[in-house]
């Protein structure tokens, strides 16, 4: 059922945003294949490039299957968050140019309602014009980053649109024209078909969504239960009058890590626990949330993931009270096989913090067993412990460049920018004096 008469819901992807901010932040990156994750042997991939996707590389691979994939030359980068957010930033702003009504899916991606826009038409000729001058603004203010849009009657034709023509991809789908478009793709597409579900289609001789579309509504209910089931009998007809959601709460804030070689030693654990929990306090903080529930997460050799809570009476944004109570938290679990994943994180969030007067830190300590961590500094921590593939630095004889690489007590950098040609590249002890973490460079 289409409730509405024009394409006039957008979806704006940016295109492996990570690692096209990547290749416009370094120059001597374009055109190259870049891979971004974490770069140690079990990180696994975040973004591919383009460049990389045709040697098979792609997100949520590991980091050693790209590395296998990918040829000579490639760059292998740890993520730099400030850089995303910031061109994240200047993507929203772009976006609300156009309406105000805009629900933000991720760091990269959004809808955006037309209807709340100052647009006496949308018709579909229209609404390609809007679309083709969005994606123009967009590549313009992002210094070249580009996005590809899906627009239809419903947020899900508009997202399966966005992603059929990427990169830089535009498909608007006129109204009745749904389930024409979405009839010869395959069940994939359709939100809420994984692995699983998608396999137990193809066992039935379902492949695309034209034939999910003449299952009928008891099997569906039969083969996945009701709710899942009825969804996907509605989404296969294209039915689906969602709105958006232009506010969307955090319902959690958490950190985690995966280590090269598991981690059995509890004092390690404890340490780790510690440089989480202080990650997840500057952000609760950075944010102004506060949350009452602590959440340890663990993964073993295995893939067993077991995750252990507590929720306290009083909010807390103090990374030493986390802190404390995910290591209370990691009593409840054997470990002796290994960690090879850990995480912590902080839920029930509101936006104030009012520790109860008898907190873990007076002398009534609500944990009084457990010491209170000293949490090593986030922030000015040695040079020679911080260099990452990939991190802004500048020297100060050298200027603004990045990490090419590090080793053996040594770090190369390439002093390159947004709007240089490609740069030298110079190698220097890790403990160099001269040589500093900076911000990201400004593509503006």
């Amino acid at each position: 059922m289409v409730v509405r008469s024009e394409p006039s819901i957008l979806h704006v992807d940016l295109d492996a945003m990570f690692a096209a901010v990547e290749q416009r932040d370094k120059v001597s990156l374009r055109g190259r294949p870049v891979i971004v994750g974490g770069v140690a042997g079990r990180g696994v991939v975040s973004t591919a490039s383009y460049e990389a996707r045709a040697y098979g590389a792609r997100s949520a691979m590991s980091m050693a299957e790209a590395r296998r994939r990918c040829p000579p030359g490639t760059a292998f980068l740890t993520p730099r968050f400030a850089a995303y957010r910031k061109t994240s930033e200047v993507f929203l702003k772009v976006l609300a140019q156009v309406s105000p009504l805009i629900e933000q899916v991720s760091i990269d991606e959004a809808f955006i309602d037309l209807t709340g826009g100052d647009h006496e038409d949308l018709s579909t000729a229209a609404v390609t014009a809007i679309a083709q001058q969005l994606k123009t603004r967009v590549a313009a203010a992002t210094g070249g980053v580009t996005a590809s849009i899906g627009a239809g009657t419903s947020k899900l034709v508009a997202k399966i649109g966005s992603d059929l023509h990427k990169p830089d991809g535009l498909t608007v789908v006129p109204a009745g024209d749904e389930r024409l478009v979405l009839g010869p793709l395959g069940v994939e597409r359709l939100p809420g078909v994984g692995p699983a579900t998608q396999e137990r289609l193809h066992r039935a001789g379902v492949h695309m969504i034209a034939q999910l579309a003449e299952v009928a509504l008891p099997d569906l209910i039969d083969w996945f239960g009701h709710a899942h089931g009825a969804g996907l009998h509605r989404l296969a007809r294209a039915d689906d009058n969602r709105s958006l959601v232009t506010t969307r709460e955090a319902k959690s804030v958490s950190a985690e890590e995966t280590y090269d070689v598991d981690l059995t030693d509890r004092a390690r654990l404890h340490r780790e626990i510690d440089l989480l929990a202080g990650r997840v306090g500057g952000r609760l903080r950075t944010a102004g949330l506060s949350g009452r529930t602590v959440t340890l997460k663990i993964r073993h050799y295995d893939f067993t993931t077991i995750t252990r809570s507590l929720t306290r009476d009083q909010p807390t944004d103090d990374p030493r009270l986390v802190a404390v109570l995910a290591r209370r938290l990691l009593t409840e679990v054997d470990t002796s096989a290994g960690v090879r994943l850990l995480g912590v994180g902080v839920g029930t969030l509101t936006d104030f913090a009012q520790d109860d007067l008898f907190s873990v830190f007076s002398p009534a300590a609500e944990a009084a067993d457990d010491p209170v961590p000293q949490l090593e500094p986030q922030v000015d921590e040695p040079a020679s412990a911080s260099w990452r593939p990939g991190q802004d630095v500048s020297h100060d004889g050298h200027g603004p460049g990045w990490v090419w690489g590090t080793g053996l007590g040594r770090v190369t950098v390439r002093f390159e920018g947004p709007a240089t040609t490609p740069g030298p590249v110079r190698t220097f002890a890790v403990d160099d004096p001269h040589l500093h973490p900076s911000e990201p460079p400004d593509w503006e």
